[in-house]
């Protein structure tokens, strides 16, 4: 038997992708254990009780200065910043993409462009972004259009360019004109790897709400870990992490989902 042809079961497969987590959480335990034996204050490495501590403290108790919970609260401000950043970044990738590698016209015109701005590094750009935006919500939301809407488009623009030259001739034999064509035959082909490609997206748009949070915010995920860096509160810092890396997973879960249920004849089913 070739390794090459094991297949694990449902079960074993789940227990595999467990396995890495617990091992890590196992190595984390004892090497807290241990730095925590020679100095009980030590503050890199907190133990699991601290961090849960902590967590109620943030997420279960008013906070006394504000009068919220500020686990939520930051939860809250960061969801929306991210949503309405994706938002626009996928409908602006969307109609571009259609534009770019349909219309040839179109394409021949901004598709140099667009494959210029996505090689732009969006934190280098960061202060250019409040300077002219300023430094409340617009200006991180910006951020997030710009860092992932210009890849989104590329990978869209190579989806329509890929569309089968014969597909298009059909239609337009049947009376097709160029919106019909649009809306009856790459629209439907491209809205599949549109969430293939947000999901892809997801960990540089959270990269980027956390680097604006952190540089200019008054809440949200990112200031939070920020403000509390200079204490060495790990113990708030690592939950939050946690959380971060729990919604960024759980979205990227729901579009895998989407796209299964939306268009299974995309994954051969």
């Amino acid at each position: 038997m070739r390794l090459i042809n094991l297949i694990p079961g449902r079960g074993l497969r789940v227990g595999l992708a467990v396995l890495p987590f617990l091992l890590l959480l196992i190595a984390y335990a004892m090497a807290s254990d241990a730095r925590l034996a020679v100095n009980p204050d030590d503050k890199l490495l907190p133990s699991f009780g601290q961090m849960a501590d902590t967590w109620q403290r943030y997420a279960l108790q008013e906070d006394a200065r504000t009068g919220g919970w500020l686990f939520w609260d930051d939860t809250l401000a960061s969801l929306r910043r991210l949503g309405m950043g994706i938002l626009v970044a996928t409908a602006l990738a969307l109609v571009l993409g259609i534009g770019l590698g349909a219309l040839p016209l179109v394409g021949a015109t901004l598709s140099p462009a667009v494959a210029v701005i996505s090689m732009i590094p969006p934190l280098a750009i960061l202060p250019v972004l409040f300077i002219v935006f300023g430094l409340e919500e617009l200006s991180k939301v910006m951020l997030i259009v710009i860092g992932i809407a210009p890849v989104m488009t590329r990978d869209l623009e190579q989806r329509a360019r890929e569309i089968p030259l014969e597909w298009l001739i059909k239609a337009q034999t049947l009376g097709a004109n160029t919106w019909t064509l649009v809306l009856r035959v790459i629209l439907p082909q491209l809205m599949p790897r549109l969430l293939i490609a947000l999901r892809l997206a997801l960990g540089s748009a959270w990269l980027f709400l956390i680097a604006a949070e952190a540089i200019a915010s008054t809440d949200g995920l990112g200031y939070r870990i920020f403000l509390v860096r200079r204490y060495l509160a790990m113990d708030v810092i690592l939950p939050y992490v946690a959380w971060i890396t729990l919604l960024a997973w759980s979205m990227d879960f729901a579009l895998k989902k989407m796209t299964a249920f939306l268009f299974p004849w995309h994954e051969g089913r």
